[in-house]
């Protein structure tokens, strides 16, 4: 593993008690859990900030999404391509460290690896997989792709985030969003898509996270999207089937769910479980 990363970018969004101004240390209203957001490859923890962030703050939830290294305003750009799931998962720690209640992690595609990389390993609290790299690894996952559209790995594997064109962007987008995503967030979004580790997706391939959690007493979450083209609904019900619950399908929405005009969706989702916990 590498050595620590101190500089890990942090955004929050923090509920505001009814009788006055938050001071910053409040777990939410109602003793609601803190969440703490993992983000996907390819991208940073903005992805959260635009709705999710805010709306859960709403609900009562401090609410946190952390830029792994290497991602966003986070250090270790410069060892991103030896970067690890487990170098990830520290990051992760090093946020849940500085909370004052444990939070809940709430991971998307590659960050729903990081945490069950997590739950595998340590105590949470709680945990909710969305669009999850499925069981069998991302080889599988890249192997469907390339049967339906090769063109998707030719664009990944021609990515420079310095030299994006509208030509690349717009392949992706069919990929990640539906078709009536809000243009000034698709332009948001490719301003804060990155480079990924190639180590992190070796981990990914050869599914080296990959184990049963050695407490079986987590409540875990397993949710995907009707319209994801990446994590498709059939390889979401295969992850599930490992932790053995039942998913959650979001009707009318993509792979970059929390992004879309129908974002409220799977947030309620979200919300409904976190209420029964």
């Amino acid at each position: 593993m590498l050595p620590p990363e101190s500089r890990i970018e942090v955004r929050s969004r923090l509920p505001v008690p009814a009788g006055g101004k938050n001071n910053g240390k409040s777990n939410g209203n109602g003793g609601k859990p803190p969440l703490l957001f993992v983000h996907g490859g390819y991208c940073d923890g903005w992805c959260w900030e635009p709705h999710f962030l805010p709306w859960f703050a709403s609900q009562g939830h401090a609410a946190y999404a952390l830029s792994l290294r290497g991602h966003g305003d986070s250090g270790g750009h410069d060892s991103l391509f030896v970067a690890g799931l487990d170098d990830y998962a520290a990051d992760v720690e090093r946020v849940m460290a500085q909370l004052p209640v444990a939070p809940v992690l709430i991971g998307h595609s590659m960050g729903a690896a990081v945490v069950e990389r997590l739950l595998a390993t340590r105590p949470l609290r709680a945990v909710a997989l969305i669009a999850p790299v499925p069981p069998a690894g991302l080889l599988t996952l890249a192997a469907r792709l390339a049967m339906e559209r090769p063109d998707y790995l030719v664009h990944m594997g021609q990515l420079d985030p310095a030299r994006l064109s509208a030509k690349v962007l717009g392949a992706l987008q069919q990929f990640y969003f539906s078709d009536d995503v809000a243009p000034a967030i698709l332009a948001e979004a490719g301003r804060h898509l990155g480079a990924e580790s190639p180590r992190a997706l070796l981990d990914l391939s050869l599914r080296l996270h990959w184990q049963l959690p050695e407490r079986s007493d987590v409540p875990v979450l397993v949710m995907g999207a009707e319209g994801d083209r990446i994590c498709t609904p059939n390889e979401v019900h295969a992850t599930a089937r490992h932790h053995d619950v039942e998913p959650v399908i979001v009707p009318g929405l993509a792979h970059m769910m929390m992004l879309e005009r129908q974002w409220e969706r799977a947030a309620r989702a979200l919300s409904a479980w976190l209420a029964a916990l």
